[in-house]
């Protein structure tokens, strides 16, 4: 009997990705479904690739997300969010400045340096500088944004550029730094931002991270199977937990796409995919 078969886009921001995937296809295999993957160098080609009809099923970031959905709406097409780990939903990110200096709230950032992530990480500068403009600031305008583009086209997901933000905030060199919640956390963990040495000022309201993204055309049948199986697993089960901890999770969730709402304001405020847009799909009508 032939298994079901699909492809898988993922982008390989980290050498781990390679591992999680191949665990996941050699556990899929035996249970019904054949899964190959494909890995990019970064969102814009993934998705593209997605467009083309190269995958099935991509592991797309949130901005991803939308570039996939709106690119697939010109087009007269439907992207569907399958499933999504449950640390994908209701994140959020902060902006914190040195516990010793001025900045206590965002007015105090008027005319100060914010440092931001890539340009690209929703959780490190979109989202956050969203917060800043919806406060009556204008990012680049009434605040000097200084960007660490480390890897651009993989949205953030290293935390490298988010990484050295904290450090130019803790050398002086940025007055506040955006950071996503839980790497704000970690930082202080191991030692990147040092324990009680910086205050959060503002923090955005929760939002959602990565899904797994289906267009229309897909099959059906196997993307029914992957479905399923992803969200049977089960944290206690020895032979997938390593890789649900590779992959951050402990157990897969229903896609959902209401917590991509904040990016997507953040997005159209300041046209950051229209050029894009314009591009893969042509202007729109």
């Amino acid at each position: 009997m032939t298994l079901p078969s699909l492809v898988l886009g993922a982008v390989a921001y980290d050498p781990k990705v390679v591992t999680i995937w191949d665990g996941f296809r050699a556990w899929f295999a035996p249970r019904g479904l054949d899964l190959d993957y494909v890995l990019y160098t970064s969102y814009e080609r993934q998705v593209e690739a997605h467009l083309a009809g190269h995958l099935d099923v991509a592991w797309n970031s949130p901005l991803a997300w939308l570039q996939a959905e709106r690119a697939a709406a010109r087009r007269g097409r439907t992207a569907r969010a399958i499933a999504m780990r449950d640390t994908d939903q209701d994140l959020t990110s902060v902006i914190v400045a040195r516990a010793d200096g001025p900045v206590r709230a965002l007015a105090d950032l008027r005319g100060r340096r914010l440092g931001v992530g890539a340009a690209d990480s929703p959780q490190a500068t979109l989202l956050p500088l969203e917060l800043v403009a919806e406060a009556g600031l204008q990012p680049g305008a009434d605040v000097e944004v200084v960007r660490h583009d480390v890897l651009v086209g993989k949205h953030g997901d290293h935390v490298g550029g988010e990484r050295d933000a904290a450090r130019a905030l803790m050398a002086g060199a940025v007055d506040a730094a955006c950071l996503l919640d839980g790497n704000h956390v970690a930082f202080v963990r191991d030692g990147t931002l040092a324990a009680g040495a910086v205050r959060v000022i503002a923090q955005t309201a929760p939002y959602d991270h990565c899904n797994l993204t289906v267009l229309d055309g897909a099959p059906a049948g196997a993307i029914a199977r992957f479905t399923e199986l992803l969200l049977g697993m089960a944290y206690d089960d020895p032979e997938v937990r390593p890789l649900l901890d590779l992959e951050g999770l402990k157990v897969w969730r229903p896609g959902r796409t209401e917590g991509y709402a904040p990016l997507a304001r953040a997005v159209d405020r300041t046209g950051y995919l229209d050029a894009w847009l314009d591009r893969v799909t042509g202007p729109a009508r």
